[in-house]
């Protein structure tokens, strides 16, 4: 069986930054499953490199900013007032928050606190980098008409909402 539309496909893969930097992988113990043809399960440009392969095939894609995480946009950066967050705020701590037009909720990582400020950044992590995705497809079967419903893929045990 070849990947295509409404095909579950199970990788094992490594995603590294271009210096060879591990950032994410799965493994034979925790491997990846998704359902392919267009259900956002994986990045697009991904998806399209999987396209046709089969069980067994192995590819390497380079994935610039747009691929994956986007550029960074630094009007995501804020510094507020330290007295709007918890007392231990610190470094490196995750909150969710609206955008500056209060339309679209964020995750917002705090950056600095310093003089009564904390600085956040709703970027990701990965905005602005290109990386690199090695994978090797391990199995591949059509998905189940739930699945397909669903738009992703059930468990050994199926799947309740």
């Amino acid at each position: 069986m070849n990947i295509g539309k409404d095909t579950v496909v199970t990788l094992t893969y490594q995603l590294t930054t271009l210096s060879g930097e591990v950032l994410e992988e799965a493994t034979l113990e925790s491997p990846a499953t998704y359902l392919h043809g267009g259900y956002d399960g994986i990045f697009p440009k991904v998806e399209a490199s999987l396209e046709g392969k089969s069980a067994g095939d192995e590819l390497e894609v380079l994935l610039e900013p747009d691929d994956a995480f986007g550029e960074y946009d630094a009007e995501l950066v804020r510094v507020e007032p330290a007295d709007l967050f918890p007392k231990d705020v610190h470094v490196g701590m995750q909150m969710e928050g609206a955008s500056e037009d209060g339309e679209h909720a964020m995750l917002y990582t705090v950056t600095d606190v310093a003089e009564g400020q904390v600085v956040v950044d709703g970027n990701h992590p990965l905005s602005g980098q290109k990386l690199r995705l090695q994978c090797h497809v391990r199995e591949i079967r059509a998905a189940s008409l739930e699945e397909v419903e669903h738009g992703h893929v059930h468990g050994a045990h199926g799947h309740h909402h």
